[in-house]
C-alpha cells in the first residue's frame, strides 16, 4: 500500500521571500491550489502536495518531519518551514484551515510517537475528505 490523502483544502500557497521580506505565491502564478497532506503507511512517512487548479501544476511538495513547527499565524493563514524555506497557506476558508492544521498537529504527534513508543506502530485509516482517525496497533 502506497500513499493516501488524509486531508485536503483549497488554498492559495506562498512562499516567503527573505530577500524581499514579502510573501510571492509558489508557482508561475496566483491562484488557488488543491493541497493535500499524504501518508505513507508502510515507510510512515507524510507530505503536503498542492497542485493548482485548474492547470494542476505541483506548487508545493514538501516532507513533514519530526519536531516541524507549524504556526496558524491567522484563522485561515497557516504556516511553517523546512531547511530551505518558509511556506504559506492562505486557506479558503476558516473550516478547511481548521482540518488542515488538525490532520497536520496529527501527522505530526505519530511522527513523534513512533520514537517515543518503539513498540507501537501508528496506522492511518482512510476517512472521508476533511477528516482523520489513528488508531494504535500493538
Amino acid at each position: 500500500m502506497g500513499e493516501h490523502s488524509i486531508v485536503s483544502a483549497r488554498a492559495v500557497v506562498m512562499i516567503y521571500d527573505d530577500s524581499n521580506k514579502r510573501w510571492v505565491p509558489s508557482g508561475s502564478s496566483v491562484g488557488l491550489a488543491k493541497v493535500h497532506i499524504y501518508h505513507h503507511s508502510v515507510n510512515n512517512t507524510f507530505r503536503v502536495v498542492g497542485r493548482k487548479l485548474p492547470d494542476h501544476e505541483v506548487v508545493i511538495n514538501c516532507t513533514i518531519l519530526k519536531g516541524l513547527k507549524y504556526n496558524k499565524a491567522t484563522s485561515t493563514f497557516h504556516q511553517w518551514r523546512d531547511n530551505r524555506q518558509v511556506y504559506g497557506l492562505n486557506f479558503g476558508s476558516k473550516d478547511e484551515a481548521e482540518n488542515f492544521a488538525q490532520a497536520m498537529l496529527m501527522a505530526l504527534e505519530t511522527l513523534s510517537n513512533v520514537h517515543r513508543f518503539p513498540g507501537t506502530i501508528n496506522q492511518q485509516t482512510s476517512c472521508p475528505e476533511g477528516s482523520f482517525q489513528i488508531m494504535r496497533l500493538s
